[in-house]
């Protein structure tokens, strides 16, 4: 769904609804499983910048529902994730702020987006929103065992028949160092 600047203007755009898996792209970072449900209102809020000059900032305010599926940080396989948010972002036109002189920006300023052609994409919105909501980490289970780091195999599944010993030469020389640390903690004590 596209907003103009120029229907804005006249009135403000509600919006109420679903997007199949793959109307949004989200990369290599989530699936969409099942529809993207997202609901909202675009208005444009006009921005005094002197006695001619006015800038039409985007306002849009709404919320996104759905069930993703990210890959475990730990073995790969999928996770399911049901996710829900709110979001209410000013989008400026792309050049608006370039001939701003160097300055410190407030909190609100970080939230400010920027626009192309006098239009913006809900899907590119949605985009965003639905990544940064994503947890930064996500495990298929608290005990996850991961990938064997020298076969790949999903140590959740099957166990491997690598060797649990020192994977390279620069790992050898610490090869038996618990072994000594632990006699030595066992042995008697001189005086």
């Amino acid at each position: 769904m596209e907003f103009l600047i120029s229907d804005l203007d006249r009135e403000p755009a509600d919006f109420d609804l679903e997007l199949p898996p793959g109307a949004v792209d989200l990369g290599d970072e989530a699936v969409q499983e099942g529809p993207l449900a997202t609901s909202g209102r675009a208005e444009v809020l006009h921005e005094h910048r002197g006695p001619k000059e006015v800038v039409a900032d985007i306002r849009l305010r709404g919320r996104f529902s759905g069930h993703f599926q990210v890959p475990c940080a730990r073995c790969v396989e999928p996770v399911h994730l049901p996710l829900e948010a709110g979001f209410d972002l000013i989008f400026r036109p792309a050049g608006a702020d370039a001939d701003a002189t160097e300055r410190s920006i407030t909190a609100q300023e970080t939230e400010i987006g920027y626009y192309q052609k006098d239009s913006l994409l809900l899907e590119d919105v949605l985009r965003e929103q639905v990544l940064l909501s994503l947890p930064v980490r996500t495990l298929c289970k608290p005990d996850c065992k991961g990938l064997c780091p020298r076969c790949g195999q999903n140590r959740n599944s099957q166990l491997c028949t690598c060797d649990v010993g020192p994977s390279g030469p620069r790992w050898e020389a610490l090869a038996g160092l618990r072994g000594r640390m632990e006699s030595r903690n066992t042995s008697p004590k001189r005086n």
